[in-house]
């Protein structure tokens, strides 16, 4: 029996995290395994409780935090088991920062430490998302090898309907799919 390809799902804080509960069903109904990290801010928009529940183990928050019962650095250890690094969603803070190397929480280590793809969505005011400093970061990333799910035009939390909407779930999870053949 083969092993399943392992996600790593980082979930940052955009109102779109709520999302990332459909994601995780939708990569185990493919056949995938999913670790999750989220960022202190995706707290305020969905628990670590409910993507646990779904992802089937413990949510990783923290730098410091063991990543299982024996004493493994989490940025370490999943970035060598991920097949791949989906981003989702993904706000204009976690991409300045990736595109310029500052690791300065679990994600953020964890996306400098991975030797795997990684995919970003992201999702954000129709403003920020246009904002050129916004556009260059992502333009620097994909110099990196860094694959992007565009986001789409929509209705925005903010009742703005413009670009910077996440993608469809179906989307993000195909080009997971597509990703690790």
């Amino acid at each position: 029996m083969t092993k399943p390809k392992k996600v790593v799902l980082g979930v940052t804080g955009s109102i779109a995290a709520y999302k990332a509960a459909d994601i995780i069903r939708r990569l185990h109904e493919k056949g995938f395994s999913v670790s999750v990290v989220m960022t202190r801010e995706a707290e305020h928009f969905i628990t670590p409780l409910t993507l646990s529940t779904l992802a089937g183990e413990k949510v990783c928050r923290d730098t410091f935090d063991s990543y299982d019962d024996a004493w493994k650095m989490p940025h370490i250890a999943l970035a060598q088991e991920a097949d791949i690094l989906l981003i989702a969603p993904a706000t204009a803070a976690i991409i300045g920062k990736m595109a310029y190397g500052i690791a300065d929480n679990l994600l953020t280590c964890l996306a400098l430490a991975t030797k795997a793809p990684i995919l970003i969505a992201p999702a954000m005011n129709t403003q920020m998302y246009q904002n050129p400093l916004v556009q260059d970061n992502r333009a620097r990333l994909e110099k990196q090898g860094v694959r992007f799910i565009s986001s789409v035009k929509g209705k925005l939390a903010c009742g703005v309907v413009g670009e910077g909407h996440i993608a469809d779930v179906d989307i993000i999870v195909k080009a997971v799919a597509d990703a690790v053949k």
